[in-house]
Parts: structure tokens; sequence; C-alpha cells
């Protein structure tokens, strides 16, 4: 049996709001934006994209990832440039602010609860809030 499609109509279509210089894909897990990264179930599931001031994109999971280790030093994986937010083609862009806010902040430095931010796991962050 052979199937022959007259007319095709999209129902509905997404893209997400980059500058129009920036490549497709995220420049550290390599998959295109409309695609998922490696923590997401669906695309643009709460995995808004960030922006460097270097212009450099990345999906929010893979970029906070890479600026939590030790060997980022907070710069961009790209050109190694300290990696300041320029902006968030984002749906869900408070909470990508949030995020980076925290990882962002020197470590060890304490918020406004007296716990220490940046710290290298919950339990040293516990503990410096204990004391």
């Amino acid at each position: 049996m052979k199937v022959t499609f007259t007319a095709y109509h999209a129902v509905a279509e997404w893209k997400w709001d980059l500058p129009e210089d920036s490549d497709d894909t995220c420049g550290i897990c390599r998959v295109q934006f409309e695609g998922t990264c490696a923590k997401c179930k669906y695309p643009g599931d709460d995995c808004p994209i960030m922006i460097g001031d270097c212009t450099h994109c990345f999906h929010m999971h893979c970029i906070s990832d890479w600026l939590a280790s030790e060997s980022s030093q907070g710069k961009c994986p790209m050109c190694r440039q300290p990696f300041n937010r320029k902006a968030t083609a984002a749906q869900n862009a408070r909470e990508a602010e949030e995020l980076l806010t925290g990882l962002l902040r020197p470590r060890g430095q304490q918020n406004g609860n007296g716990a220490t931010q940046g710290a290298e796991n919950e339990g040293e962050a516990q503990e410096a809030a204990a004391t």
C-alpha cells in the first residue's frame, strides 16, 4: 500500500528567540536547541537558553552544571571569558535568573538566610548554616 500526501498543514510551531548570528546548538552538549538537553524529557521543558555576554548560547541545565564545576572557574566553556548572562531566550526566565544568581555568587558568600552559597556539597552548606 502506498500513501501519498497532497497537503501538509502544521498545527503549531515554536522556535527559540536567539540572536541571528548564533549557532542553533548548545555549546556544551551539542544538541540543537529545538531538541532536549540531557536533563529534560521534552523540548523546551523548563530548560531556557542562556546567552552570555560573549554571545555563546547554552541550555540552562548545561551551563549551570558547567559553572558549578571546579574546573570552569566561572568562565564560558567556548571562549574562556568570565560568563555573564546577557539574555535568556526563555519561557521560564525567572527560574533561570534564580539559578544563575546562586551559581555566580562567589564561593563561601552567605545569602540572607545565613546559609553559605556555592559550597561544594549540601552537607557543607548545612554545616556552615549551623555555625
